[in-house]
């Protein structure tokens, strides 16, 4: 059960957006947000009034002002909020339900807002499904791709991790592309998203040593 959500008709069907690439959320998943610009901090404060609900979306390209917004993102309930001394918003924001997007509302908020459809994802709602996995082989794809950008993480505790914490807090936090990010918010499954985690680290894997095959120097003909 997410977050005391049962049933999708127990989520609001009119919800504003945060449209941030590269910053997904994901059921059960908990995403740290630093709120500046004067609209998202008018945002804040209105679902704080309400039931604090916001959908993480990104963006398909196009005009930087109003981007159009991808078909399907997460809806999230505010569950950490403090204000800093500059006036900024640092929440925390814990993945309930993933959603397809409907129709844009011509809104008079300076954020957007849209109508949600959970029904393809009610399963969201539900304890997550159990999944066999051989974990080693994916924590050595981890670690090369760790090693290739400098970057670490706490390896025992990802060894431990339950498989859907290990597999949202990687999904959420490595730094794929925008693409492939949604990927992995749109993957139907814990594990369709195992599945097509384990593949962005193999195909990263495999572009590497190409462009290593590139750099190492050719015998004279």
């Amino acid at each position: 059960m997410a977050q005391g959500y049962i049933r999708t008709d127990e989520l609001p069907q009119l919800i504003p957006v945060f449209p941030l690439d590269a910053a997904v959320l994901l059921p059960r998943g908990r995403l740290p947000l630093n709120i500046f610009e004067p609209r998202y901090l008018n945002m804040i404060d209105d679902v704080m009034a309400g039931d604090r609900i916001i959908g993480m979306v990104q963006t398909t390209g196009g005009d930087r002002a109003h981007p159009p917004l991808a078909r399907v993102g997460c809806a999230g309930r505010v569950t950490s909020f403090a204000e800093t001394q500059d006036g900024r918003y640092l929440i925390t924001l814990s993945g309930v339900c993933r959603f397809t997007l409907g129709q844009e509302l011509s809104a008079p908020t300076p954020y957007r807002q849209v109508r949600a459809d959970y029904e393809a994802f009610a399963s969201d709602l539900q304890p997550p499904e159990e999944i066999a996995f051989e974990r080693e082989p994916l924590m050595q794809s981890l670690k090369a791709y760790l090693q290739r950008r400098g970057m670490d993480i706490e390896w025992d505790a990802a060894r431990d991790a339950p498989a859907d914490a290990l597999i949202t807090s990687l999904c959420m936090a490595l730094p794929f592309e925008v693409a492939e990010k949604q990927a992995l918010v749109e993957a139907r499954t814990l594990s369709d998203r195992m599945a097509a985690l384990s593949a962005l680290l193999q195909i990263d894997e495999a572009g590497r040593r190409d462009e290593d095959d590139d750099r190492s120097p050719r015998p004279l003909q």
